[in-house]
């Protein structure tokens, strides 16, 4: 095994280390849909080559932010992304994929924060592999199962009213969700088996 290879799968440990901790005692559930967020990663495997840990580790690791203790702006992306840049300073890639999950922009852009969250994490420019963390959030139950962009995008939208905050947001962004996960969809079909 290179070493380049050890190194990802360390990485990959310890972000499952540090999600559990913050996640597993005072989330579960958010734990669950994490963990099933992460078994879709592992799937994507063939078609990232060369960033098929990285993609697990930020997908361990995308809704950290929403731990209690790490709450600090509400916006879990941004907390998530200050918590593991500041407490553990991770890997930069990881910390803007995380920071940036899921069109975290245009959520950040409804909450005043865009400007925040541009300059302290710009987006990464890979774009399948932000395709790739936004095709395993939306994709995953928030109990770890997997599902439909559609099915997962009615889900949150019930779950916090079309008129808040989170249900404005994912309905602006569902375009572009279903875009990145299309996308992904046909980087796996083009992919030797």
């Amino acid at each position: 095994m290179g070493i380049e290879r050890a190194m990802e799968e360390t990485m990959l440990a310890w972000a499952r280390q540090v999600a559990e901790r913050e996640l597993i005692a005072v989330l579960p559930r958010r734990w669950a849909h994490s963990q099933g967020v992460a078994e879709r990663a592992a799937g994507l495997g063939r078609a990232l080559t060369g960033h098929a840990e990285l993609l697990s580790a930020a997908a361990v690791l995308h809704d950290v932010g929403y731990a209690p203790r790490l709450a600090v702006t509400g916006f879990h992306p941004l907390d998530g992304a200050r918590f593991l840049r500041d407490e553990h300073s991770a890997d930069e890639r990881l910390v803007r994929l995380v920071a940036n999950h899921s069109f975290a922009l245009l959520e950040a852009e409804e909450r005043g924060l865009r400007e925040t969250l541009e300059s302290e994490f710009p987006l990464l420019e890979e774009p399948l592999l932000v395709d790739a963390l936004v095709y395993c959030d939306m994709t995953t139950t928030p109990d770890g199962e997997q599902t439909t962009a559609a099915e997962r995008v009615a889900e949150i939208v019930g779950r916090y009213g079309a008129d808040s905050l989170v249900g404005r947001f994912i309905r602006r962004a569902s375009p572009e969700i279903f875009a990145a996960v299309g996308r992904v969809e046909a980087a796996l079909v083009a992919q030797p088996r």
